[in-house]
């Protein structure tokens, strides 16, 4: 990571400032612009653009909301299995009725994103549920096609991409399209009325958070050289957890909803970080060598402007203790945030820090699905016209949780311009590979890739 020049690069108040006034003169804007959803006796028209199990969950969330008819015409993938398997739990489930993708409709490889749009009208929308790497490719695409979007979780893994989807925000934004973010915390109502209670002093000042996501590995955390027959290219898209240009790694794809919705309590964005971690198992228990980029452990940091603090642990590891869950500490008393999991009701807020059922003040109540919930607003949105864009805050939630990541795997002390200003983009050209691409990150003679090395590589993290 490049040390930012500070005289000619935004600060970090400036870039929030400077975003939020375009945001607001774009949606003002917007208002101007005509009506834009799909025709068609009222029917939405969904393409789903990467397969996998998110992706799938999406789509079934899209095709359960109940204020307009969306049907499902169009999937894409660079794996034919992958979106096969997806178009059959789909067809398959409570919503298959609403199912209508033939075969001609089904796209494969890096351009399959486009002919899968190119099936929409103006006002449909598009789901991309790809690996990080190709958000701001699909973002730019849909934009082009005036097509409403909505992108999982994180949205960015580095600075200059994070620049570049703030500025096709503002895009959105001028064209009128509404676009949300995988982020549901955002949408967990219990989550919503805690925000409030905080907000109105509750628990006092918050002074310390803590996040915790601690348990074994899952998804492909961890990975060994690839086997043969396959590319690098394809072998980290397919693994995609373990590799910082396509998902941000481990820390920023399994910690990003309590990064997230911390700050959310805490109205803010931290200004630095810090942070350790340690790769402790380098072996499969086969022999096989790791080959990802992950930490096993991760312990950060993060400082906000009036001095509090935010502690995420996260850890995946078998046999070790086992805690998901999130906590706000306050000068009059305490909550927890998510129970158990990323949104695990119910939340709480106590009198004192021992959290005991006698110091009790209030415990939710709404079981609502928060997935479900975030996709209802956003086609409401889409139905009323009212601005509707969460992508900068998704940003900022990326950029943030990044900050974190760098912090460990660097072992320096990283701040909100440092992460902001970077001109290290891991994965430059993305908008150009082919199936016979090499990989962005590519791997030395032995099939390893490059690791984090903290205290060798200044604030970079390979």
């Amino acid at each position: 990571m490049n040390e930012p020049n500070n005289s000619s690069q935004p600060s970090r108040r400036e870039f929030i400032k400077t975003t939020g006034k375009m945001a607001a003169v774009s949606a003002l804007a917007g208002l101007t612009v005509p009506h834009v959803h799909g025709a068609e006796g009222n029917t939405i028209n969904v393409a789903l653009i990467g397969c996998g199990g998110r992706g799938t969950g999406a789509a079934e969330n899209a095709l359960s909301v109940k204020s307009a008819p969306l049907k499902l015409v169009a999937m894409a993938d660079v794996f034919e299995h992958k979106l096969n398997g997806s178009y059959r739990g789909i067809k398959n489930s409570r919503v298959g009725s609403k199912v209508d993708v033939p075969d001609e409709r089904k796209f494969i490889g890096f351009d399959a994103y486009q002919k899968a749009i190119d099936c929409l009208r103006p006002g449909d929308i598009a789901i991309f549920t790809s690996p990080l790497a190709f958000r701001w490719v699909h973002f730019a695409y849909a934009i082009e096609k005036k097509v409403h979007v909505f992108m999982e979780k994180p949205l960015t893994a580095d600075g200059p991409t994070s620049r570049r989807l703030i500025q096709l925000a503002k895009e959105a934004d001028a064209a009128n399209l509404k676009v949300g973010v995988g982020l549901m915390s955002r949408h967990s109502k219990p989550m919503q009325e805690l925000h409030k209670r905080i907000e109105d002093g509750e628990i006092g000042d918050i002074i310390l958070m803590r996040g915790y996501r601690m348990h074994g590995p899952v998804g492909s955390f961890a990975s060994t050289p690839k086997p043969d027959g396959m590319s690098d290219l394809m072998w980290q898209i397919s693994r995609f957890h373990s590799f910082l240009w396509a998902s941000g790694g481990s820390y920023s794809d399994f910690l990003i909803h309590h990064v997230d919705h911390c700050c959310w309590m805490k109205n803010g964005w931290p200004v630095k970080a810090q942070g350790l971690g340690g790769r402790h198992y380098k072996e499969s228990p086969e022999g096989q060598p790791y080959v990802d980029q992950n930490f096993d452990t991760y312990s950060v940091e993060y400082v906000f402007d009036d001095g509090a603090r935010f502690i995420m642990d996260g850890r995946c590891m078998t046999g070790c203790n086992d805690i998901y869950s999130s906590y706000a500490q306050g000068t009059k008393g305490s909550a927890i945030i998510a129970r158990h999991g990323d949104i695990g009701t119910p939340s709480m807020t106590f009198k004192g820090h021992k959290q005991g059922r006698q110091d009790l003040i209030w415990q939710s109540t709404d079981t609502s699905n928060p997935y479900q919930n975030e996709w209802d607003a956003l086609v409401e949105a889409i139905l009323s016209n009212t601005p509707y864009n969460e992508v900068e805050r998704g940003v900022y939630s990326s950029l943030v949780t990044s900050m974190g990541r760098v912090a460990a795997h660097s072992g320096q002390e990283i701040t909100f311009e440092d992460m902001l200003n970077s001109e290290h983009e891991y994965a430059p050209g993305v908008d150009k590979l082919t199936m016979d691409s090499p990989s962005p990150l590519p791997a030395d003679e032995r099939g390893h890739y490059p690791q984090p090395k903290p205290g060798l590589l200044g604030k970079r993290e390979y």
